[in-house]
């Protein structure tokens, strides 16, 4: 696996020519549709086939993993063209494995919204470990609120990965309520309703796992909370399901804040199967421009949660998003707006900005004037920030990554992961 960083002059077919590999194949695996926009800096993963197969008549997917020995999942990660395909066809050229040197098995998250593009969901799950469904809400009495999560549970048993039921403080009318959480907590009849509720719905619908997903709990109900994770546990535990907790990215034990001082590492690390760090949003919608994930300020959460929680039960969060801010930006005035990172790349190759590469928080960015003459800055994640965070988990000794979210396409990401480490697959 190479990172080739673009300089002026070059164009996919020398890149190509560079490190012999087919053109096509390299802007496949960067979402590239348009051999002649590449821009200075932009980032291109580069990967090596080490055995191809030529699709030949009544070949199907099945047959071919079976034929090389490797699980479908393997061949879909490898070629996530054909996921979109209605069938595979003769003299379609399918790559059967790529040069890499894997940093062993690791388990890959997920979170997604029930209206997911279906193709790219389907593109996407073949990369995951666990498929997190994003939302369950709750009402006063313990009542689960629904979602509609057909097509994420059949889209999980197709490709092999796990469910997980992702519970939100979301009350009826569709809004977050840090004071639904705290009747909850303190209702016994209310609480236990709600396990019970969670318990019946995770049976019927085949989950693996239950991700508590409650952010800004009140001070005062940070021991109803590790209260209600030890009780949700016990009764998890008993029927076979782990228990994930998402926690903010803390610091320090006595960080002050809001969405900080009811996350008790310590207590909530011994509790859980797997804790979620959210390491993300540092550059947000309402904050001045940076990256969103900056991987020294990244670190810092990180030294301090392995003084609290195993690694082995520890997910890194990685952010599929970055953000466009219009400059000057004026907290309080202005609001940056999201954007996927692989649409960045898009976008900085229209408009022929040169992309920059921040050292210190290992993260891509480039600047551009609109329409209308206002500069904007650019935030985002490419194959080499991605890279220094799966590398850095991996440092850590953590179980694996957790990306938020699935809803962007990102397909350089997916390629460069499956490169690095074999996913563990619960579901095949």
């Amino acid at each position: 696996m190479i990172i080739h960083v673009v300089d002026i002059g070059e164009t996919i077919f020398s890149i190509a020519a560079k490190y012999n590999v087919p053109a096509k194949l390299i802007m496949q695996n960067n979402a590239i549709t348009n051999p002649n926009l590449l821009t200075k800096g932009q980032a291109l993963l580069i990967l090596e086939p080490d055995v191809t197969y030529t699709v030949q008549s009544g070949d199907s997917i099945f047959s071919i993993a079976q034929q090389f020995g490797i699980s479908q999942n393997v061949l879909l990660q490898n070629n996530p063209q054909v996921t979109s395909q209605e069938y595979i066809y003769p003299g379609q050229s399918i790559i059967i494995s790529y040069k890499k040197n894997s940093l062993g098995q690791y388990l890959v998250n997920g979170y997604a919204y029930p209206h997911i593009d279906t193709t790219l969901l389907n593109q996407t799950v073949p990369y995951l470990s666990l498929l997190s469904v994003f939302s369950y809400g709750f009402t006063d009495e313990g009542q689960l609120i629904p979602t509609d999560d057909r097509q994420l549970l059949a889209s999980a048993e197709k490709y092999g990965a796990v469910p997980i039921l992702v519970l939100t403080p979301f009350d009826e009318s569709g809004k977050f309520s840090n004071e639904l959480v705290s009747r909850m907590l303190n209702d016994p009849t209310a609480k236990a309703n709600l396990i019970q509720n969670l318990l019946t719905v995770m049976t019927e619908k085949g989950y693996y796992g239950v991700d508590v997903d409650f952010e800004y709990v009140l001070p005062e109900d940070k021991d109803a909370f590790i209260e209600f994770i030890s009780e949700l546990k016990m009764i998890m535990s008993a029927a076979g399901y782990k228990v994930f907790v998402a926690l903010a990215p803390k610091t320090s034990a006595t960080q002050q804040g809001l969405l900080y001082e009811s996350h008790d590492y310590k207590s909530i690390g011994e509790i859980a199967d797997f804790v979620l760090l959210m390491t993300y949003e540092w550059g947000y919608a309402y904050g001045p421009p940076m990256a969103v994930a900056p991987l020294n300020s990244v670190r810092a959460v990180l030294d301090y949660a392995i003084t609290e929680i195993p690694p082995e039960k520890i997910i890194m969060g990685i952010p599929n998003y970055g953000y466009d801010w219009t400059l000057p930006f004026l907290r309080g005035d202005d609001k940056a707006i999201s954007i996927g990172n692989q649409a960045a790349a898009q976008m900085a190759m229209d408009l022929r900005a040169e992309i920059l590469f921040d050292e210190p928080s290992q993260s891509p960015y480039f600047y551009y004037t609109d329409d209308m003459g206002k500069p904007h800055v650019v935030w985002f994640e490419d194959a080499r920030s991605i890279e220094a965070k799966l590398q850095t988990a991996s440092e850590y000794g953590f179980a694996g990554v957790g990306y938020w979210n699935l809803m962007r396409p990102f397909i350089q990401n997916w390629m460069l992961l499956s490169n690095l480490y074999d996913i563990e697959k619960f579901g095949s």
